[in-house]
């Protein structure tokens, strides 16, 4: 699927799409945990449709949300449920764009198939990351790290199967969400020069 068939397929679907929604709060929350969405940052959201985690983000007390996606239709809809304040819409390709900040978090919820060169975006992606790394009380920690231009090999993603999974790497252990494809992929090893 090429990216005009993309926007066409989403701009059809816009109107209707809240209505048809399904939404599983418990895989979004686990999601949103892993991907360490907390209060005080600032998250980029790609391929934010109609602006469905804008709610969970605003829970959370994060300082902004940038959501773009690609779709005009569904851009227009989620800039129109959240004017002003810290939640700002771009109507554009994620891959294209020139973003004039970095963000402490990046969030790409059910998008990721979308993407027809999925080691493009990760590299895109990873430009956009800031580096941020906080312990809490027991010593756990979250992270987000610019690891440059990534090494993109799908065959070295250990997570398959459906339910959580966790797993020891280079010592440390490492949480996924499998909701049907995968949505966020960790390079362990990126966080080792922190420890």
């Amino acid at each position: 699927m090429d990216k005009k068939d993309v926007i066409d397929f989403f701009d059809k679907c816009a109107p209707t799409w809240d209505a048809e929604l399904i939404r599983h709060n418990s895989v979004i929350d686990t999601i949103l945990d892993k991907g360490g969405i907390k209060a005080g940052i600032d998250v980029l959201d790609v391929a934010c449709g109609t602006g469905v985690l804008f709610p969970d983000y605003l829970k959370r007390g994060v300082a902004s949300v940038t959501g773009i996606d690609i779709s005009p239709e569904m851009a227009k809809l989620a800039a129109a449920k959240y004017p002003g304040g810290n939640i700002s819409v771009i109507c554009g390709d994620v891959e294209e764009t020139a973003f004039d900040r970095k963000f402490d978090a990046v969030m790409v919820y059910n998008a990721f198939p979308h993407f027809p060169k999925p080691e493009k975006l990760i590299k895109t992606l990873a430009g956009v990351l800031t580096v941020r790394v906080e312990y809490d009380n027991e010593g756990d920690f979250s992270a987000a790290i610019d690891m440059g231009v990534p090494a993109y090999d799908a065959a070295a993603i250990p997570a398959v199967g459906s339910g959580d999974f966790s797993a020891e790497i280079a010592g440390m252990t490492v949480y996924a969400a499998n909701t049907g494809v995968p949505h966020a992929v960790i390079f362990a090893e990126d966080l080792m020069p922190l420890l």
